[in-house]
């Protein structure tokens, strides 16, 4: 099973690298403005392929939204989108700056496309081959919400920060597994779980983003991304149902919502949607995949 990871790291994002890498394989990772902005996400994507000792390319995307200002998460990942400890230089080079290019050439029935942040580049990709869509085994979004969103009452931040480019993605015919907030929320970690850790960077990045979620109601800080992941190399621990979801990009209180049809009558499911997820059962291979960093 192969990967093209496409990602705006993010605390979240270091750590669903960390667990490709581990599982399956790796062909490239490709970056994009989300979290924080883009040269910031490629360097720490850079420093997420030294922690693992991936050498397959990096390739920078997309620097803004198809049709908006670029919209960040300082608040959450800080301004470099990996705040928490003295950040790597990294070793790698940049492979090349078309993220686009890079998704539609590595693309193959054996590849699926994680898309962890914003769906511009892989959006980008579609435009320019409209049969990726049917070329690629699938495409697994950590992003939307079924019910509640973060960052207005209905929308999720991946797809908010650039919701014309989510539309194309699930529009698009391609085999589509959304991790949404419903689901990613369900799989948190809290201090003790961070004392199991001993890749000390990574533990030092978990107790800062746990830190920047003590606002929550909720215990313990999301591992989002991840999910994202684990839905395609473990899709025994979740489940699934199919739906037709749609993307607002109009609405003045909805945009960036993504609109799941639950009614039992409803035609055409696009989207196979994750509902339910084995928490305990996914932070294990999270903390399995983060203490065999640099031991393989």
């Amino acid at each position: 099973m192969r990967f093209i990871v496409d990602t705006d790291p993010g605390h979240d994002d270091l750590i669903a690298i960390i667990l490709t890498h581990d599982l399956a394989e790796i062909t490239a990772v490709t970056t994009v403005s989300g979290n924080a902005p883009l040269r910031e996400t490629t360097v720490n994507s850079l420093v997420a392929a030294d922690l693992v000792g991936f050498d397959g390319p990096v390739v920078a995307g997309a620097d803004r939204p198809r049709s908006r200002e670029p919209a960040h998460a300082a608040a959450v990942h800080g301004e470099t989108g990996l705040d928490g400890a003295p950040r790597p230089e990294p070793v790698r080079q940049l492979a090349g700056t078309d993220a686009a290019a890079a998704i539609v050439e590595l693309a193959d029935a054996d590849t699926w496309i994680a898309a962890i942040g914003p769906l511009t580049n892989v959006a980008a990709a579609l435009d320019r081959d409209p049969d990726l869509a049917h070329r690629v085994a699938g495409i697994t979004v950590m992003g939307g919400a079924v019910a509640m969103g973060n960052v207005t009452a209905v929308a999720e931040f991946n797809v908010w920060a650039d919701p014309e480019a989510a539309d194309i993605v699930f529009r698009s015919g391609a085999r589509v597994v959304m991790c949404g907030l419903d689901l990613t929320t369900q799989v948190r970690y809290d201090e003790a779980w961070v004392d199991t850790i001993t890749q000390p960077y990574v533990a030092a990045l978990l107790r800062h983003y746990l830190a920047n979620h003590r606002y929550l109601e909720a215990a313990g800080a999301p591992l989002h991304d991840p999910c994202a992941v684990l839905a395609v190399t473990h899709p025994e621990l979740f489940e699934f149902t199919d739906h037709p979801v749609t993307v607002e990009c109009a609405g003045e209180l909805t945009r960036g919502m993504t609109v799941v049809d639950r009614r039992p009558w409803a035609r055409d499911a696009n989207v196979s949607v994750a509902v339910t997820v084995d928490a305990p059962a996914a932070l294990e291979l999270v903390a399995g995949a983060i203490n065999r960093v640099g031991r393989r």
